[in-house]
């Protein structure tokens, strides 16, 4: 059924009602053939299986193995500690999955509660999910839409259709039908959409489509049914478990094999062998490290004007390689100025900014005088009342100008006030006796409005088309004939302003006999005097120029994705830096015939804008460059917007602007609509990955001090030096508030000045995996094995002789072994805050969490060192202090072997024998920033 082909007459038909409305009993018998007018949700899992899923991940299912030879070996209070390890990881975790996405109630959300509908010949108000197919919608200006509609009736009427197509303007709306079979539905002006408004008029139109089947169900089915893939710092984590599954499994079994078969241990303390050897490698407080580190990130970002909604996006953010921007709003202040404007032969700059009605005119750098001013008086009267919005002006609540209705028409009512003209007086003076509205077929806008006995009508629209119409043109106060030499001209300077990017609107007005009979558009739009030509911009914001540059210095990528014209996005891209030389601008309409893989090749230019493009033009943008491994931001403020936010790596959101649709469907919010704001944030997840991998190779390096001393209990036949349960103590005691702390670090100068991680660089690298396990933690484990035979040694030991496998010496031993992790990880921590940097650079003191975090540390061995119920627990004793003071001397050696890996990691990359992570160079240089070439 194409509705808008037919007939008001045949609508009614077609949908079996009538102009009275349906009968109450019809009414219910169709809400229950079509159900209620709502979205409906796609359910996801139950909470309790989110909950449930913690309790078998690769970590989670390791720690229940270590607890089943825990019970086997006939150690169940081991048994029991690592249970509850298990339980504190899964409750930190399920508190990150908790924040679900609900795009599907935001829709609903969106919905107004109520309609106005004629039921059985009366006007009812009823609730908006009541609405069936064949209800009469009674629509007046400010109404809300709810359901998809035929117009029967349209007076003047205009919609604002931007959750929808993403267009602010108001659109005309028609009743009559549309024969052509080019115009698609969704470009039809005899039809209303749900979650539109009616701006100006009012109709009545038939519902034929609700819920689900409206246009804007159909978006939120397309946004419900794009799966949610995992964010790259998810699958790193993934692959960083599965290492570490594989490690400690294949640590533990080759050791329960050695020591019951080669070193002759009893199976029981086999078991408890390969129990330590699992647990040791396990690092039980790297989940709620990562998640607190992340939630400390969206804290920061929420300081930033960026609101993060879920945590892995932080660290996604950090990995962005290219920014799909949108232009209004996001990096221009969705202000439409008056920049210039032609008249009287002359072209006249126009000062000010936004709608403030302050600035002056000048002309070849001279300042414009009221005088000369006035003699243009009729082209700022003609341009001033062919509007329909208005002005507010500053109140004790807002303190800025601002505009109701079309911004472009805005732009022409401030740049009468500034020339001298008065709103209200020109209005009072001068009545509206009719109005044509906007017509994308007429291409203008005309205003009929009563002088006396007179009647004037002052037209506004596309220059060429005016000009067309125009018989004269106003030249020093007198209409004189266009010559073509003068039409030349005209058309000239109308190239002239629309090359450099400017919107450009032609005024022009015409002498009605006050006898005339119509005021058709036929009869009213030819023989025009043309008076001048208004060229305007949306000025950028600002703070934008320096964020591209701060970008393009990432190595980031920025390409504009826009509904406006070609040139005009293309003049403000280059205003504000996006992009330098010969630009390909790619349309709407070449997308269509575009196919897949030229699309990715046109993706990879350099410099590439999209302009007049719809929501399923930029899905298809987004997979493109996303086919091409890069890691893409996309922004977006309409309903029409959500699938490709929910596509995109990272989406983000208009806070002031965008709808809630939007916000839901996004990664991010954006609570001031700046494109600062997202380079801001993508500084923050850089901030964020760099510390991540600072906690890890800080939480990595304590393993190996604590598998050495299983290690050497079965080579050596030593006495084990380290328990179990102290390796727990330091995994999800000791080691945590530094580790925390140390996902508070602040940002390396060279942070924005490294190319982007690629998509498949591994968290876990090789370099993070040598300096943890084979330098940083080597050391420890010395350090840890040091202090266990210092104590022996202190108690009477002597090289040859047989260790005590029992007793207060023994005990005092193992004690011992703990405190030196705990201690040498305090150097370790000022060693991990940089991978290059020295800490005589950083400072000792500049990060005041990580200082409290030794507090806290130290205060944590102290409580199991000395006091006697901890003691028991752990099999701890209290320490000498000649003891604390072996370990201390100890601690500065692990930070001063990395100081001196650190400055050959320097050397080696000032000669240019190494990059690794984070390395720039001029060679990468482009625009200020990492080339990045096509493919």
């Amino acid at each position: 059924m194409e509705i808008q082909r037919l007939s008001s007459t045949e609508v009614y038909t077609q949908l079996a009602s009538e102009p009275r409305g349906l009968s109450d009993r019809e009414a219910r018998l169709r809400l229950e053939r079509y159900g209620p007018n709502e979205i409906r949700e796609i359910k996801g899992p139950p909470l309790i299986n989110k909950f449930l899923a913690n309790f078998y991940h690769l970590f989670a299912i390791l720690l229940w193995v270590g607890a089943g030879l825990s019970f086997a070996a006939g150690l169940p209070e081991l048994g029991w500690a690592i249970i509850a390890v298990i339980i504190i990881n899964a409750l930190f975790s399920f508190w990150q999955e908790y924040k679900a996405e609900k795009a599907t109630e935001a829709l609903k959300r969106l919905l107004p509660s109520y309609s106005k509908v004629m039921r059985e010949g009366e006007v009812k108000e009823l609730p908006a999910t009541d609405l069936v197919p064949g209800d009469v919608l009674v629509l007046e200006e400010g109404d809300n839409v709810s359901a998809d509609a035929r117009l029967v009736q349209a007076f003047e009427m205009r919609t604002i259709n931007a959750t929808l197509t993403g267009e602010s303007a108001p659109v005309r709306r028609t009743s009559a039908p549309i024969p052509r079979p080019d115009i698609a539905l969704v470009q039809s002006s005899n039809i209303v959409f749900a979650g539109t408004n009616v701006a100006t008029g009012s109709g009545r139109a038939v519902v034929y489509a609700t819920g689900d089947a409206t246009e804007f169900g159909k978006i939120a089915g397309l946004t419900q049914r794009i799966a949610e893939e995992l964010s790259p710092l998810q699958k790193e984590m993934v692959f960083v478990t599965r290492v570490v599954a594989v490690l400690a499994v294949g640590l533990g079994t080759l050791f329960f094999v050695l020591g019951s078969e080669f070193a002759g241990l009893s199976m029981p303390v086999a078991l408890l062998f390969a129990i330590g050897i699992i647990v040791a490698n396990v690092p039980e407080g790297l989940l709620p490290t990562v998640t607190l580190s992340l939630a400390f990130g969206v804290e920061r970002m929420a300081k930033k004007n960026a609101l993060i909604k879920k945590l892995s996006s932080v660290e996604t953010l950090g990995s962005t390689t290219v920014i799909c921007t949108d232009k209004t709003g996001t990096l221009t202040q969705n202000e439409m100025t008056v920049r210039e404007f032609w008249v009287d032969g002359q072209v006249i700059t126009v000062g000010g900014a936004g709608y403030e009605p302050v600035g002056e005119f000048s002309a070849d750098g001279r300042v414009l005088t009221g005088v000369q001013l006035d003699s243009w008086a009729e082209f700022f009267r003609s341009a001033l009342l062919c509007t329909t919005s208005r002005l507010v002006a500053p109140t004790p609540d807002e303190r800025a100008w601002r505009a109701i209705g079309d911004p472009t028409e805005a732009a022409l009512l401030v740049v009468a006030e500034k020339a001298g003209l008065d709103i209200d007086v020109e209005f009072s003076a001068s009545p509206r006796i009719y109005l044509l509205p906007f017509e994308s077929a007429r291409k203008r806008m005309s205003s009929i409005h009563g002088y006396d006995s007179r009647r004037i009508a002052h037209v506004k629209g596309s220059p060429k088309e005016i000009l067309q119409l125009s018989a004269k043109v106003m030249l020093s106060g007198e209409a004189v004939n266009i010559t073509s030499e003068l039409r030349e001209q005209l058309e000239e300077r109308i190239d002239d302003f629309a090359r450099r990017g400017l919107r450009v609107l032609a005024i022009a007005r015409r002498d009605l006999a006050p006898d005339i009979s119509s005021y058709s558009a036929d009869a009213v739009e030819h023989d025009l005097v043309f008076l001048g030509l208004m060229a305007m911009l949306d000025p950028p914001r600002p703070e934008v120029e320096n964020a591209v540059k701060l970008a393009h210095r990432a190595g980031i990528k920025i390409i504009m994705i826009t509904g406006d014209y070609g040139l005009t996005a293309e003049s403000i891209a280059r205003k504000i830096g996006i992009i330098e030389g010969p630009a390909t601008v790619v349309s709407g309409p070449d997308l269509d015939g575009m196919p897949d893989d030229r699309l990715q090749d046109v993706v990879a230019l350099e410099n590439v804008i999209f302009a007049r493009v719809a929501s399923e033009h930029k899905m298809r943008i987004v997979e493109a460059l996303r086919s091409r491994g890069e890691i893409v931001a996309v922004t977006g403020d309409g309903v029409n917007d959500a699938p490709a936010l929910k596509r995109a790596d990272i989406g983000i959101a208009m806070g002031v602007s965008g709808t809630d649709v939007a916000r839901e469907a996004a990664d991010m919010v954006l609570t001031d609509d700046n494109f600062a704001s997202i380079v801001s944030a993508i500084e923050e997840g850089r901030v964020v990955y760099d510390n991540i991998r600072r906690f890890i190779t800080y939480i990595f390096a304590s393993n190996i001090p604590e598998i050495v001393p299983f290690i050497l209990f079965v080579m050596l036949g030593i006495p084990l030096p380290l328990t179990i349960l102290q390796i727990l103590a330091i995994d999800l005691g000791t080691d945590i508030a530094p580790a925390l702390a140390l996902g508070s670090e602040p940002p390396e100068p060279d942070v924005m000045d490294r190319p982007p991680r690629p998509r498949n660089k591994r968290l876990l690298d090789i370099p993070l995996i040598t300096r943890a396990y084979l330098f940083l933690g080597p050391i420890e484990a010395a350090a840890g094995m040091a202090g266990y035979y210092f104590i022996y040694y202190q108690n009477g030991w002597r090289p040859g002789e047989t260790l005590a496998a029992s007793g207060e010496v023994y005990i005092l031993a193992t004690t011992m072994v703990l405190a030196s992790i705990v201690t040498m990880q305090i150097g370790n921590g000022f060693a991990v805050r940089s991978e290059r940097a020295s800490i005589i650079k950083k400072g000792f003191l500049t990060n005041k969490f990580y200082l409290w975090g030794i507090v806290s540390e130290l205060v944590f061995i102290s409580l199991i060192v000395y006091v006697p119920f901890l003691q028991r627990i752990f099999h701890t004793a209290a320490l000498r202090s000649t003891d604390w003071l072996f370990l201390f001397l100890l601690t500065p050696t692990i930070l001063l072997a990395d100081e001196i890996r650190k400055w050959i990691v320097r050397r080696r990359r000032v000669f240019g024998r190494g990059g690794g992570h984070g390395t720039t160079g001029p060679a990468m240089r482009a625009r200020g920033g990492p080339k990045r070439r096509a493919a």
